[in-house]
C-alpha cells in the first residue's frame, strides 16, 4: 500500500511538474501542489478552509489567493494537463471514468444545493 501511495505522490508532482511554470511566484508555485494534495487526500471537507487546515496554514487567506488573485495561466495549465491525460492514457486497452461526486446536504441553504441525481447515494437527494 504504502509503494502505491508513493507512487501516487511521485505521479501528481510528474504532472504538477507540467504547469509549474505557469505560476509567477514561487510560493503560488509550492502552494498549488499542497492544493491537488489535499483534493486529493482523506480531508473530509474540499473547502477553502478545511485545505487550508489540511495544508497546515495558520489562515485560508493564502489558498483563497491562490485560487484568486494568484497570477497563473488557467487556459494554458488545463491545455498541458489534458495532453498529458491523452498521452498517458494513449493506447487500445485506456479507459478514462469520471464519477461527479456530490455531497450529501440536509438542507436546502447551501449555495448549489438541489434534489438531483448523486452517485454518492446511488439516488435523488438533496446535494
Amino acid at each position: 500500500m504504502e509503494e502505491r501511495l508513493s507512487g501516487w505522490k511521485r505521479e501528481l508532482s510528474r504532472a504538477h511538474g507540467l504547469i509549474a511554470d505557469l505560476f509567477a511566484r514561487s510560493e503560488p508555485r509550492a502552494r498549488s501542489l499542497a492544493y491537488l494534495q489535499g483534493l486529493l487526500s482523506g480531508c473530509e471537507r474540499k473547502n477553502g478552509r478545511q485545505l487550508a487546515e489540511w495544508m497546515e496554514e495558520a489562515a485560508p487567506y493564502r489558498v483563497q489567493h491562490l485560487l484568486d488573485r494568484a497570477r497563473w495561466d488557467a487556459d494554458e495549465a488545463q491545455d498541458r494537463l489534458r495532453n498529458y491525460v491523452q498521452q498517458e492514457l494513449r493506447g487500445p486497452d485506456a479507459v478514462l471514468i469520471v464519477e461527479e461526486t456530490g455531497f450529501l446536504k440536509k438542507g436546502l441553504h447551501s449555495a448549489g444545493v438541489n434534489r438531483q441525481y448523486t452517485g454518492t447515494a446511488g439516488r435523488i437527494e438533496n446535494s
